[in-house]
């Protein structure tokens, strides 16, 4: 049974329910289109409230994106078991669920938005992109690349980036083709130019099993010359 007294949050519970407010509202919209006003009324607290806690929209924004981020360099935390390409499917489907739960906001940030360009957002962006390259290279087996593979797995990252924003324009394509397609072009884009890299690749699916996103790719290609 409820008193309706309402309990008085400390400083850093209160912050922390605000960035998880405003991540809400700017995950169902465009961060822009989002007031401080409406904020406040989420979160039920004045708007000079949030005034104490953040100087400005943009300071929470920055906040709530540095959580995204934290979120989202996570999806690709993966353990070194089973096949490649599984291992590969399963981040992806991961990042695809907080685009898909995040939209308005991914789009925003990738795309511009309140926050875009200052140096703290883009330290945030940069650092999800390093943690992915990272635990890509760390699924490899390879810790000093190679130029050309350091270009490839980066190059990889910008496509799923790029890919999650298209998907997100209507959703046209069925989620599921989308993950097992851009597992199909890390593929690609490892083995197309670089002879080295392609043996890496070969070594790395020896123990794709016939039902793995590996080996779909390789009996399409088949498919395709016969």
């Amino acid at each position: 049974m409820t008193t309706g007294v309402r309990r008085r949050m400390g400083v850093e519970e209160r912050r922390q329910q605000l960035i998880g407010v405003a991540l809400e509202l700017f995950s169902q919209r465009s961060p822009d289109d989002v007031s401080i006003d409406e904020i406040a009324s989420a979160a039920g607290i004045s708007r000079p409230l949030v005034y104490h806690y953040f100087p400005g929209k943009l300071s929470l924004y920055e906040a709530a994106l540095r959580r995204a981020a934290q979120d989202l360099a996570g999806r690709f935390d993966e353990p070194r078991e089973g096949p490649l390409g599984a291992r590969l499917l399963r981040v992806m489907r991961r990042f695809f669920d907080f685009v898909d739960d995040h939209g308005p906001g991914f789009a925003a940030l990738m795309r511009g938005g309140p926050a875009v360009g200052s140096s703290a957002t883009n330290a945030l962006i940069d650092s999800v992109r390093q943690a992915a390259y990272e635990q890509i290279l760390s699924h490899l087996g390879v810790q000093d690349p190679p130029a050309r593979l350091e270009l490839v797995v980066r190059s990889w990252i910008s496509l799923a980036e790029s890919t999650a924003l298209i998907w997100l324009d209507g959703r046209r394509i069925p989620r599921a083709e989308l993950e097992a397609q851009l597992v199909h072009d890390f593929a690609a884009l490892a083995a197309a130019y670089d002879e080295e890299m392609g043996a890496l690749l070969r070594r790395m699916i020896e123990d794709e099993p016939a039902d793995g996103p590996f080996a779909h790719l390789v009996g399409r290609l088949i498919a395709l010359d016969s």
